[in-house]
């Protein structure tokens, strides 16, 4: 099982790399401050763990909202194009229904191990305010139950300055469409 956690040089190198993504990009979060949001980060290091996986994939969290209620700052993927985890079919009750050509995994199953969470559409659509993302690929977004129950999943892109919400069979996968998450911290 992977640990959890980063290194104190890791998490220092890491912090730089938000620190620096968050000052470069203040039109995202406005009247945000990240003197308030590095204490969080540092006293949840499961959580920077999560973001540093974002990271990996290509993801570029960033902060964009925060909870006053539950006192929490919520990070999305900010990539341009969908992160890279893709290929991948909606959850493991459609990978599982694959008789052929079963992807390596499913973005439920991968959102969990990386303790993230799928980007719901009003999310999607909220990111797609703050600018101009998935012009090349799309992601699959949360699923409501009774769209899943019959065996569908959606997934959402920007085209013709647009955005777009599709639907396709859960099982299905495509290399140009991988996933955006958000996290709470």
């Amino acid at each position: 099982m992977k640990k959890k956690t980063l290194t104190p040089e890791q998490s220092e190198s890491f912090l730089k790399v938000l620190k620096t993504r968050f000052e470069n990009n203040m039109s995202r979060h406005k009247n945000f401050s990240w003197e308030k949001i590095q204490p969080k980060l540092e006293a949840a290091p499961e959580k920077l763990w999560s973001l540093n996986e974002m990271e990996e994939t290509e993801g570029e969290p960033d902060v964009i909202h925060y909870d006053k209620k539950t006192d929490e700052y919520i990070f999305f993927d900010c990539s341009p194009e969908s992160p890279k985890r893709r290929s991948l079919c909606y959850d493991h009750q459609a990978w599982n229904s694959r008789k052929a050509n079963k992807p390596e995994s499913n973005v439920i199953d991968k959102a969990a191990e990386m303790g993230i969470e799928l980007l719901t559409e009003e999310q999607y659509r909220e990111l797609q305010e703050l600018g101009k993302f998935d012009l090349k690929t799309s992601s699959w977004i949360q699923t409501p139950k009774h769209i899943r129950e019959l065996g569908g999943a959606i997934f959402c892109d920007r085209r013709y300055n647009t955005v777009f919400m599709y639907h396709n069979g859960a099982d299905s996968y495509y290399a140009a469409r991988g996933f955006r998450g958000s996290l709470k911290v």
